[in-house]
């Protein structure tokens, strides 16, 4: 089977030391090169913890305390080495056009998840000549952009982070809203003119979560003809199990239409001992795949194919 992840943790994950190349936790090279064809969007994360070990190994990116708390340029630049090197050694192909998609072999589609280290929308220019192809508009911190899931004071896009918007849809970036403010969601979805993702999302009807999108949001992103990636984040899940991701995706198929439903896991970034029950790696997309039967290549391929297909050039 072939199958579209809309977010996996690559690159930060093997920063932290992890075996994404053979290993067997959550996702790997090896596990996706089990399947017909993988097209994932590989984050790149440019943000440090520091309240756990986590925090510990990636602060030695840093040059001062007010650094390591937020973001890093090194962690950017980090990030892109990773899945450059994997396109160098022939590991995997990286997606810079639709035609890309037609490539053998496991596919990453880049994407930056949070604008706190671009200084302007200008900077697009650069994400996009040295691979990227999807932008998350916010992490869990409030940018000059926009406000995010986490803002004290939810003021949406601000005129920068409309220029940003604009700036992405003429360069053929795809627009990722997931960790956003409701009112940056309903922004973005209203100004871009060409469709908009959730990469990693659930929805609120099912379990009040401040990740979670309500229907007024996820309406918003239906008029834009996106897609909302349902998510494996045990948390935003009305049961941390196999059953309550396909409760989400049953929910938004049958109330929206599911031409909307898509997948985003979030693999890579979970910790490992919280894994929903029946999907704790990438292999047991076999299982949800079984479990939609009829639907499986729809939510699956078809629709996160036809979103990056109506962004990216030929």
């Amino acid at each position: 089977m072939k199958f579209v992840d809309l977010h996996e943790d690559f690159s930060f994950s093997s920063l932290l030391g992890h075996d994404v190349l053979t290993g067997g936790k959550q996702s790997s090279l090896k596990m996706l090169q089990e399947f017909e064809a993988a097209v994932i969007f590989g984050s790149v994360f440019p943000h440090v913890y520091t309240d756990d070990e986590r925090g510990e190994i990636l602060t030695k990116f840093y040059t001062t305390p007010n650094q390591a708390t937020f973001h890093s340029l090194e962690l950017l630049w980090e990030g892109i080495r990773f899945y450059l090197y994997l396109e160098r050694s022939g590991k995997a192909s990286l997606v810079r056009r639709s035609s890309d998609l037609e490539a053998r072999g496991v596919k990453f589609l880049l994407s930056l998840e949070g604008t706190d280290v671009l200084k302007d929308s200008l900077d697009l220019h650069v994400l996009k000549e040295v691979g990227f192809r999807a932008l998350g508009i916010t992490w869990n911190y409030d940018t000059k952009f926009a406000a995010s899931c986490n803002s004290r004071r939810d003021y949406g896009l601000t005129g920068e982070g409309e220029e940003l918007v604009r700036l992405a849809n003429q360069l053929g970036l795809i627009l990722d809203v997931a960790h956003a403010s409701k009112r940056t969601v309903m922004d973005v979805c209203s100004l871009s003119k060409r469709p908009v993702i959730a990469s990693h999302a659930n929805l609120a009807k099912l379990k009040p979560h401040r990740r979670n999108l309500d229907d007024e949001e996820v309406e918003a992103l239906v008029k834009t003809d996106g897609v909302i990636g349902i998510t494996a984040i045990p948390p935003t899940l009305p049961e941390e199990s196999l059953e309550g991701l396909l409760e989400n995706m049953r929910y938004l198929g049958e109330s929206f239409g599911w031409r909307y439903v898509a997948l985003g896991t979030d693999f890579l970034g979970i910790r490992e001992e919280r894994l929903p029950k029946g999907f704790e790696d990438v292999s047991k997309v076999r299982d949800l795949a079984r479990e939609l039967a009829a639907r499986q290549e729809e939510v699956l391929w078809e629709n996160p194919i036809r979103v990056i297909r109506a962004n990216l050039s030929s």
